[in-house]
């Protein structure tokens, strides 16, 4: 259940998420239609065959959701069973359809093959810090991201949520660590980073599984090389690789932090998914809050 990336987004803490267990309900994933390619909603983070909580929640921590369904019909299929089709008209009339009429075979075709495709399932999981006024959703894409906002939006009917917003340059920050630079308290140097040269069409750096503060590090940075992704380790209980975009990426649960999880004595899956939660909720937050002060990260206005 642990978080493999991080996308944020902000929102204002004056919004009310009194209601979210009587709407969520009403946006619940259906299964998608004979003739539909996708289908998306609300599913229970206890997994799909949980019926009844679709939302979970310890104190300011909210656990939501959204499943999909999506048809697998590859373009490939689709369109050697077009050209076949093209082939036969061609023969037997001795004519070569129009683009209009072109377009008209390849719709029959998706309705014909629709109904028979494989569905592909998908999670997407979001924790929202209702204190402190953020979402974390576990994707490293900020297009799903987005999509996952636009979902909390249709279910609340309102929901201003928007990508993090620095008020000092990323890139600038990071550069500055690896040169150096003192680091916030607890945050320490990974051994992978990329580094930029900031003109255009400039050289790409990649190290990895490498001590960052050494002679070929700096030899690079005099050249005039950004960095644009670094790894790092956040006291024992995490480590990630951090981009100029803010998104954390590779995030993994060390030892210092599941050893927490020794401690706790309740049997069951619900229990253990609980403890797992308050953990993730509890270090995500943490980091998150070191994140807000090292790169002055606005508020969102309510």
């Amino acid at each position: 259940m642990f978080f493999k990336n991080l996308t944020l987004f902000r929102f204002p803490t004056s919004i009310d998420f009194s209601e979210v267990d009587t709407l969520l309900p009403q946006v619940i994933l259906k299964p998608v239609g004979a003739l539909e390619m996708t289908s998306r909603g609300f599913i229970s983070p206890f997994g799909r065959e949980e019926k009844t909580q679709f939302s979970h929640r310890l104190g300011d921590a909210l656990w939501l959701t959204v499943g999909g369904e999506d048809k697998i019909l590859p373009s490939v299929v689709v369109n050697d069973l077009l050209a076949r089709k093209l082939e036969e008209i061609e023969e037997k009339e001795g004519r070569k359809p129009g683009g209009r009429e072109r377009k008209r075979l390849k719709d029959d075709l998706l309705h014909e093959l629709l109904p028979r495709a494989f569905v592909k399932s998908s999670r997407t999981d979001a924790f929202l810090d209702l204190q402190h006024g953020y979402v974390a959703v576990d994707s490293s894409s900020r297009k799903t991201g987005e999509n996952v906002m636009s979902d909390i939006r249709g279910m609340l009917g309102s929901f201003p949520a928007m990508p993090l917003n620095a008020e000092v340059a990323p890139r600038a920050i990071l550069t500055a660590w690896i040169a150096g630079e003192p680091l916030p308290e607890g945050l320490s140097l990974g051994e992978e980073c990329e580094m930029k040269d900031p003109a255009e069409g400039g050289a790409v750096v990649k190290c990895q599984h490498q001590e960052l503060r050494c002679d070929e590090i700096d030899k690079h940075l005099d050249a005039g090389k950004q960095v644009t992704k670094l790894a790092l380790i956040f006291e024992d209980n995490l480590s990630f690789v951090l981009g100029e975009d803010l998104i954390v990426r590779k995030l993994k649960f060390l030892d210092g932090a599941l050893d927490q999880l020794e401690h706790i004595d309740e049997d069951g899956r619900r229990a253990e998914l609980d403890a797992r939660f308050a953990l993730q909720s509890g270090e995500i937050r943490r980091l998150f809050l070191l994140l807000e002060q090292a790169f002055k990260l606005s508020k969102a206005d309510s």
